[in-house]
């Protein structure tokens, strides 16, 4: 492919390349460069891509794509732009072709509920007849096939490459995480989405963003690149992304001042059920995943259908045949007089939330065991603790991902908002001993949530990835107890 092409509507400040000069793929990252690549040069989270220049042209970069000429100067033809990362995003666009363009594009933002909603609209879409992709927490999927992820939303070089996989698959509709970061750090710029939708906004990611303040505005990004939005107006920053948007929006709620609304709401052990009202339409939904803010899942993906054009009561048959989601309210096979549930509850909104569900429920005690991840918004961490022990009736405080952090001193950080509370609670930093002890002590009605991990499979340690699934971690209680 050819420079020019690859630099098609991108506005460049200063070019020494040859615009018909062949170039080989886009590397962002030195260490994968190889001969013929551009290499482009973008600020990150902790380092500085223009100190790996050097580096790119050694491992044999042809041109190199950057915001400022390094002390020294450049022993390459370049390309100097006013933002490397909004230009990585719109030559990875040129470079497979504008894979987005020729398909449905929906984005789903906010703090909770991001996961569970693209599935239940990936439910709604297919009952349509559509072949969905979709991108998020979790994992990837092309159809039914799945695809491992490191992030919620990948870099815009390969979130464009797994585009252009999609298409290729026949992929009408793209269902995508779009989390703050990506909108902040140009992951998804260019994109432009038929639907976006904002869940709701609650403490998190504050390592990075610093504010709350700047973590709405990041989600507000979204709503400059949507034809269409979708907010939840029980949340005192839907009304904000409303206001903020560039863009027509329908509302969800639970109130009639919404767009769509729920009443005549019935809350079950394993599932939910209301009335959704929309114009002059009630249409009786049932959703087989507990909790109240399943009820809130349910309109956004109700409303993100009505955005697309699909008729509520056709919405709304659809999900009676959804499921939940692996590491979201989980139930995990015991075939014991005590339940088990998994959930990615990482934050005080999630953890509030999954012990409601499991309170409405449970008939003997709820065991809470969670602990909060290191390198992370410390500021949470005692609102988790205060949240856990006022809603369970017995606290277990363990490890989550500690990263560089000392697991002891993360939990010191948790302790600090039990202070003062009457609830019960140990200690145990070993996750998988605390899980064991907590069904070691487990009775006839009782239910444990184990929060913080769901889906993952591993534990963040030092940079290192150990295998920890909570799943084989229970099995494994029992196949000791066997022998």
């Amino acid at each position: 492919m050819k420079l020019e092409k690859i630099l098609s509507g991108i506005t460049v400040l200063e070019q020494t390349a040859d615009a018909a000069c062949e170039i080989g793929e886009l590397k962002y990252d030195s260490r994968q460069v190889k001969p013929g690549d551009v290499f482009v040069a973008i600020t990150g989270f902790e380092t500085d891509g223009h100190k790996y220049i050097g580096k790119a042209i050694e491992l044999g970069a042809s041109v190199i794509v950057c915001e400022h000429i390094p002390e020294g100067g450049i022993a390459l033809p370049y390309v100097r732009v006013k933002s490397s990362r909004r230009t990585l995003a719109q030559m990875a666009a040129n470079y497979f072709d504008h894979p987005a363009d020729t398909m449905t594009m929906i984005g789903i933002t906010g703090t909770n509920g991001k996961t569970t909603t693209t599935y239940l609209m990936k439910t709604i879409l297919e009952a349509q007849g559509s072949k969905v992709g979709l991108i998020g927490t979790n994992q990837n999927m092309i159809g039914d096939d799945i695809l491992p992820t490191e992030r919620t939303t990948p870099e815009s070089f390969e979130l464009q490459k797994l585009f252009a996989e999609m298409r290729d698959a026949g992929c009408t509709h793209v269902l995508m995480e779009v989390s703050s970061h990506s909108l902040v750090l140009d992951r998804v710029y260019g994109i432009t989405f038929a639907v976006g939708a904002f869940t709701n906004l609650t403490q998190d990611h504050l390592d990075f963003h610093k504010t709350m303040e700047a973590y709405r505005d990041a989600k507000a990004l979204l709503f400059h690149q949507s034809k269409v939005g979708v907010t939840n107006d029980d949340d005192e920053a839907g009304c904000y992304m409303r206001a903020q948007g560039a863009c027509p929006f329908l509302s969800y709620g639970e109130t009639e001042a919404s767009d769509l609304y729920a009443k005549n709401i019935q809350l079950h052990a394993d599932s939910i059920s209301f009335d959704c009202v929309a114009e002059d339409e009630i249409v009786p939904v049932t959703l087989g995943i507990p909790g109240q803010f399943t009820v809130y899942n349910a309109l956004c993906a109700l409303s993100c259908a009505k955005a697309l054009g699909i008729p509520v009561a056709q919405a709304a048959a659809a999900l009676r045949t959804a499921h939940g989601v692996k590491g979201r309210v989980e139930v995990v096979p015991t075939n014991t007089d005590y339940t088990v549930l998994i959930d990615y509850a990482h934050s005080p909104d999630g953890v509030e939330n999954v012990l409601k569900a499991a309170r409405g429920f449970t008939k003997g005690r709820l065991i809470g065991l969670f602990g909060c991840g290191g390198d992370r918004d410390r500021t949470k961490r005692p609102k988790m603790g205060a949240i856990a022990a006022r809603l369970s009736d017995l606290c277990i405080v363990t490890s989550d991902n500690p990263r560089t952090e000392e697991p002891k001193a993360i939990i010191d950080d948790i302790l600090e908002g039990m202070k003062d509370t009457a609830t019960p609670y140990e200690v145990i930093v070993n996750r998988p001993e605390a899980i064991w002890h907590a069904m070691d002590i487990a009775k006839t009605g009782d239910t444990i949530v184990l929060m913080g991990k769901g889906h993952e499979t591993y534990q963040e340690i030092n940079h290192v990835k150990h295998h920890l699934d909570e799943r084989e971690v229970v099995a494994a209680y029992f196949e000791k107890k066997k022998s």
